[in-house]
């Protein structure tokens, strides 16, 4: 049962990143009311939390609508430069955050939603999950089959060399995050990395051309074409979601000129050491798991998974449990949909539907009386639809 205490919202968003700023922007617009709550204690940390040379791979002109980045429009901005960017957006449109509320538990009482914060509780009539599904950092379970003596960091945790100890340095995972912590690492450690190559990006994306005009060329094909509006993107969407993305500021030719050693997956642990496929072991002193996360949302008690543990939704909308909806998912709605690149489309797209929902529920308790208009459900679906028929934002300039 909902707590009597509890905070009662029409519009509870849970997740105060890129995803949920964006969708408080447009529930703003729209005056609608509404909290934001964040784990983390300031806007923007977790961006500030991530290594300290993490620059993005997009150029600073795709950002959040309504407010530019305060930088030439072609660099590539610095992770802190997000996260202080991103104080500046809920400063700028007095966006109503709560930092510091880490969400325990959703459940669904009657007509609201229960949120579960611990000291705190909530009740809302309806819930944006405005996040990505990789929160909870994975490590394999041989990782503790390696000697006590080596320093073992994942990817979320590291921050630079210096937490590493003289030796050799394992990175093991070969997406951008290992591509990039090898190239740091290699600097100062002989470092060895190990994982198959999900490919990669055939140029240079630092070059005046590539930051002016591939990049509009990658949008067009990331922001339109792949995109549930295509017969091609629906078709592709499925091997997309838990795709590896292909390596995009580093090159493999860049590891090997690095003097970076490249070898096969790392399969268990030997004797306190890592163990390759083909039978032998790596003598380290280090190892950074960039293996990413687990894909999963264990603290959202409401039937609207798939066997894969996936969100099951239209475009961010969740059909089986009216009120619940989701933004900042790997394609949401198109492959930029993760990205500063697609994210404010697919905000506007649910804040439009929270909308249309709270204003069906004013006229009437029950769709059924609503006898001169068409029914949530249908309305709803129009609008998931939507954006398959026609683009919500023209292509930029």
């Amino acid at each position: 049962m909902a707590q009597r205490n509890a905070t009662r919202v029409q519009t509870l968003v849970i997740g105060g990143g890129q995803a949920g700023l964006s969708v408080g922007y447009y529930l703003q617009k729209k005056g609608s009311p509404f909290l934001i709550v964040d784990a983390n204690q300031r806007v923007g940390d977790a961006w500030r939390n991530r290594w300290d040379s993490l620059r993005l791979f997009t150029p600073a002109r795709y950002v959040l609508p309504g407010l530019r980045l305060p930088v030439r429009g072609d660099s590539f901005p610095t992770k802190d430069q997000i996260a202080d960017y991103l104080q500046e957006y809920a400063r700028h449109f007095q966006l109503p955050v709560q930092n510091g509320v880490r969400v325990q538990q959703v459940t669904k009482d009657r007509d609201r939603f229960v949120i579960d914060a611990g000291d705190q509780q909530f009740e809302a009539e309806n819930l944006v999950i405005a996040m990505a599904n990789y929160q909870e950092p994975h490590t394999p379970e041989f990782a503790r089959g390696l000697d006590p003596g080596i320093v073992q960091i994942h990817s979320h945790s590291y921050r630079n060399p210096s937490q590493l100890q003289p030796g050799p340095v394992l990175v093991v995972g070969l997406g951008n995050s290992g591509a990039d912590i090898a190239m740091e690492v290699g600097r100062t450690h002989p470092t060895i990395v190990s994982g198959k190559e999900p490919g990669h990006i055939p140029w240079r994306i630092d070059p005046f051309f590539s930051r002016n005009f591939l990049f509009r060329l990658v949008r067009l094909v990331g922001h339109q074409l792949l995109s549930l509006r295509t017969p091609l993107g629906r078709r592709l969407r499925p091997k997309l979601l838990h795709r590896t993305t292909s390596l995009i500021r580093v090159k493999p030719n860049d590891l090997t000129a690095a003097g970076i050693e490249r070898v096969e997956r790392i399969v268990g642990a030997r004797e306190g050491l890592p163990l390759l496929a083909d039978g032998r072991t790596l003598e380290v002193k280090n190892v950074i798991w960039c293996t990413g996360y687990k894909h999963r949302f264990p603290w959202i008690d409401l039937p609207i998974f798939d066997e894969l543990g996936d969100p099951i939704h239209d475009g961010g909308i969740v059909t089986v449990v009216p009120g619940v909806y989701f933004v900042g998912l790997h394609f949401l709605y198109a492959m930029s949909s993760a990205s500063f690149v697609g994210v404010g489309r697919d905000a506007e797209r649910i804040a439009k539907a929270v909308g249309l929902r709270v204003r069906s529920r004013a006229q009437s308790s029950e769709e059924e009386s609503l006898d001169f208009s068409p029914g949530l459900s249908e309305q709803l679906g129009e609008l998931a639809h939507q954006s398959r028929n026609e683009d919500v934002h023209a292509i930029s300039a």
